[in-house]
């Protein structure tokens, strides 16, 4: 009876294998397997490592050691020939041993070759047991190992070979360079961990049940394995292990929605971009809610943080602006209430729109889109990559720019200091845009750079270094006395004298993100959108960004500064718009076409006017490395930081 089940089983199998052979036929490429064999023959090897036996991913099995037995098969190992061939026979009577309690018990053996496999013995075997959708087969293997190149596969397979030789697992495939290291890094070993067999089954076995859980997104191996990365910068293994199989499926979704997505940078809220007709006017007085809960989640009491303060005057603003439309309500993220209570509390209280106002609460964030999709999540931040949750920021390279020509004004040496915070996207931006600036009403002069994440006192070297003007942080909330924020001129003693100070106008960034809400800009379907995330970087034109003058400020030099302040706010002026040369003597701008906000935000590079450099990481002091791991221009490159997760 075994065999006979046996045979309606291939015959179906040929079915597939025939569909499978004429689809790749009309395709134009190859119906069959690969072969080892002709990949070999222009290649340079290192080496042949014998690994032993190993539980291998049966959909990387994609081609055979030599073309001797190829044509029976197609490209995925289904069978082609008639079944009343002695190779139809013997896939019968392997096929019902797998039916039997025999089983398929016999190791193949195969060659694995950058990551993939090739048989050489066994093929049948594979056959079946794909046919019969195993996730894996028991293989001895030889792996050959390509010679050293600097061609991008080449390096991440060099990476995959280090992380193999520490998990011995097969199952994760990464195809870009440094996210095997992440990966490590997010499971919450050491790079040079050496993982137990216990290790390596615990997360083999969440991965399948991702994987499992996942197959309807239609992934393909190595962005499953993306999102099974982007999934653990947002969930431990504890969490992913408790989640019911909805939730998982739910955490997954958003996940995979994030991996690799792009980041659509606007530069205006939906309602400065939308016209409405009178119908469509009519319709929102009937449909459009006339109020909206809003919560704001600090990771600091306002009191303790400058930066917490500045968004606590902005929600007040917006409060007070928007009337009886709005209600606020703040969240203080504490030891007894993390980010994901506070998240529930905020949802049980009606909110339906929550600020979280750090970068580092976006993994909560990620969480929180995923569990009330019915929310709108936004974080103070720029270039995350996940449509679930967007996020918004100020464009202060404006405002830095207006400082930069009054420094340069009000310098009477030409050495102006500029004091930056870290390298994060938008703060090279500002300095070049500063650096521009001054140049334009002192054209010889020079900005010394120096950065508070590396230095404890970057003011006092600047000062000891002979510089008469000083760009320092910006002013948290414009009614504040300047002190030593903003712009300053260096006196004899060594006191500073106030001359302007750039800001931001948070309230203005609430009151319209909420506007846009309660007017119907905001559309959803486009807030869900699994293509782009999207990330507000709003300027003077919205009046996020702005500038106080001290009161003795020359009345030709204010005057200037009005002026191109209106020119700003207008968008008839652009501080890039004009020849530029980086520190390293490239022309990266002819003066004849704009940056794109996303150029702009991405800057990685320093103009010829500056001197001194964008940091390595290794000199940022330990309290400035998280936001330049979240929000750094080089993050990507990072090494990965040990995550406080067991398995």
């Amino acid at each position: 009876m075994k065999l006979n089940d046996a045979a309606a089983e291939y015959r179906l199998a040929r079915k597939q294998g025939l569909k499978r052979y004429h689809d790749d036929l009309k395709r134009g490429v190859s119906p069959y397997p690969k072969v080892l064999d002709e990949l070999l023959a222009d290649s340079r090897i290192a080496g042949r490592v014998e690994l032993g036996l190993f539980e291998i991913p049966i959909d990387r099995i994609i081609g055979t050691a030599n073309a001797g037995r190829r044509t029976a098969f197609s490209a995925d190992f289904m069978p082609l020939l008639e079944e009343n061939t002695e190779f139809g026979m013997k896939w019968i009577s392997l096929c019902a041993d797998h039916l039997d309690s025999t089983g398929i018990r016999d190791p193949i053996r195969c060659y694995e070759y950058r990551g993939d496999f090739y048989i050489q013995e066994g093929n049948k075997r594979v056959s079946v047991l794909r046919y019969f959708g195993a996730a894996t087969v028991s293989a001895s293997v030889l792996r050959i190992v390509p010679a050293w190149s600097d061609d991008e596969p080449t390096r991440v397979y060099y990476e995959f070979l280090d992380y193999f030789h520490k998990s011995r697992l097969y199952a994760i495939r990464f195809d870009k360079p440094g996210r095997y290291a992440r990966f490590v890094a997010a499971l919450g070993f050491t790079q040079d961990h050496v993982w137990t067999p216990e290790e390596r089954q615990a997360v083999q076995s969440l991965y399948l049940r991702f994987s499992h859980e996942a197959e309807a997104a239609a992934l393909k191996d190595s962005s499953l394995s993306d999102a099974f990365l982007h999934f653990l910068a947002a969930y431990s293994i504890e969490e992913a292990r408790a989640m019911t199989a909805d939730a998982l499926r739910a955490a997954i979704t958003a996940s995979a929605a994030a991996t690799d997505a792009s980041v659509s940078v606007t530069t205006e809220t939906e309602a400065a971009q939308e016209h409405k007709t009178m119908l469509d006017r009519i319709v929102d007085a009937v449909l459009l809610p006339d109020h909206i809960g809003a919560a704001f989640l600090y990771e600091y009491d306002p009191a303790e943080s400058d930066w917490i303060a500045a968004h606590e005057a902005g929600r007040k603003y917006a409060e007070e602006k928007l009337g009886d439309k709005v209600t606020t309500k703040t969240y203080v993220i504490s030891e007894e209430n993390d980010a994901d209570a506070c998240f529930k509390a905020a949802v049980e209280d009606g909110a339906g729109v929550v600020f979280a106002t750090t970068p580092s609460l976006i993994a909560a964030c990620r969480r929180a889109a995923v569990a009330y999709p019915q929310i709108k999540i936004l974080n103070c931040s720029v270039i995350m990559s996940y449509p679930g949750v967007r996020t918004y920021y100020s464009r202060i390279y404006e405002a830095k720019f207006i400082s930069g020509v009054i420094a340069g004004a009000m310098s009477k040496t030409g050495r102006i200091g500029y004091i930056a915070s870290a390298p994060t996207f938008g703060v090279p931006a500002g300095i070049n845009a500063f650096a521009l600036g001054a140049r334009m009403t002192n054209p010889n002069a020079g900005i010394r750079l120096r950065w508070s994440c590396c230095e404890e006192d970057p003011m006092a070297a600047l000062i000891a270094d002979g510089v008469d003007v000083i760009s320092n942080r910006d002013l948290p909330i414009p009614s504040r006395p300047q002190e030593h924020w903003g712009l300053n001129a260096v006196e004899a003693d060594g006191g500073l004298h106030a001359l302007a100070a750039p800001y931001w106008n948070w309230g203005e960034i609430y009151f319209r993100l909420l506007s846009d809400i309660l007017q119907g800009h905001w559309v959803d379907s486009t807030f869900r959108s699994t293509a782009q995330a999207v990330n507000y970087w709003l300027g003077m034109q919205s009046g996020a960004v702005d500038l106080v003058f001290a009161e003795d400020l020359p009345d030709g030099v204010k005057t200037l500064a009005m002026l191109l302040k209106r020119e700003l706010t207008n968008e008839s002026l652009f501080p890039f718009f004009r020849r530029i040369i980086s520190q390293d003597g490239a022309l990266r701008s002819d003066g004849l076409r704009l940056f794109s906000p996303e150029e702009i935000l991405r800057m990685d590079w320093l103009c010829d006017a500056v001197e001194g450099e964008i940091p390595p990481f290794e000199k940022i002091l330990p309290m400035a490395q998280n936001i330049v791991r979240l929000e750094g221009i080089y993050r990507d490159t990072l090494p990965p930081e040990k995550a406080d997760v067991t398995l």
